[in-house]
């Protein structure tokens, strides 16, 4: 299972009760920190993967060259995704259950809580701008999927059945969300299966709770992609994609 200590990767653990967790992220990132304190509360077997700097650039190349994207927000959504299912692939498992689905269906999104006043969508009302985010689903998915494989695993999408997508996309405004609470059918749902500090737990989006994105862009500036450039780490991702290695590779 893929677990970040959140209600999401909560929820599938809990329907596998012995399959072990593996989470990936920088020494003393948030998501780390949060999947050891969930995986003790629920007493579950963790497996860290922590990402060094010549991780990030291996998997920053695998996942560039698995799924067709070189820009920043795709590669550092995909590469914690793609290190851990590696690890999972080294010890034996072909399948890695994932909480994909889970914010895009039930409302996690902070872009949901108050639309009419939120210019990231196009709607007024909560379950329009739940649709808004359905609807990027295809292109997540595709490259997830892609990373997934190219790591050596296959899926297992518990949230993505066809059931459980006909009954979020059932909800109503007030159990997507109620206030400043976020997924809360989910939430409801969870609580019973999991502890209460995971299904209440705030989840950063994995690219910032992994501190991938932060460490994308102090490598660019060390291979001399300044902030002040026009899409500084852009830039770094397509020379370390390249045939020429950036300037400052090999710094830690």
């Amino acid at each position: 299972v893929a677990f970040s200590g959140g209600v999401d990767s909560g929820l599938v653990a809990a329907a596998v009760p012995e399959a072990p967790c593996y989470v990936a992220g920088f020494e003393g990132s948030h998501d780390v920190a949060a999947a050891r304190e969930a995986a003790s509360a629920m007493e579950r077997d963790l497996r860290v993967v922590e990402i060094t700097h010549e991780d990030l650039r291996r998997a920053v190349r695998a996942v560039a060259a698995a799924t067709g994207r070189r820009n920043p927000m795709d590669v550092a959504i995909a590469v914690p995704l793609f290190l851990t299912a590696e690890a999972a692939a080294a010890d034996g498992f072909d399948r890695l259950a994932v909480g994909q689905g889970a914010d895009e269906l039930f409302g996690g999104y902070s872009k949901v809580v108050d639309p009419a006043a939120d210019p990231r969508v196009e709607a007024d009302t909560v379950r329009g701008a739940r649709t808004e985010t359905v609807r990027t689903l295809p292109g997540q998915l595709e490259r997830d999927v892609l990373a997934l494989r190219a790591a050596g695993v296959e899926p297992a999408t518990p949230l993505l059945d066809d059931r459980v997508v006909a009954a979020a996309l059932a909800l109503p405004d007030d159990l997507l969300v109620d206030g400043d609470e976020r997924k809360v059918a989910l939430r409801r749902v969870a609580a019973g299966r999991v502890p209460e500090s995971v299904h209440g737990a705030d989840k950063k989006a994995v690219q910032y709770g992994t501190y991938v994105s932060r460490e994308l862009d102090r490598l660019a500036r060390q291979a001399g992609y300044k902030r002040r450039m026009d899409d500084h780490v852009g830039k770094y991702i397509e020379a370390l994609c390249s045939e020429e290695k950036p300037a400052g590779e090999g710094r830690s």
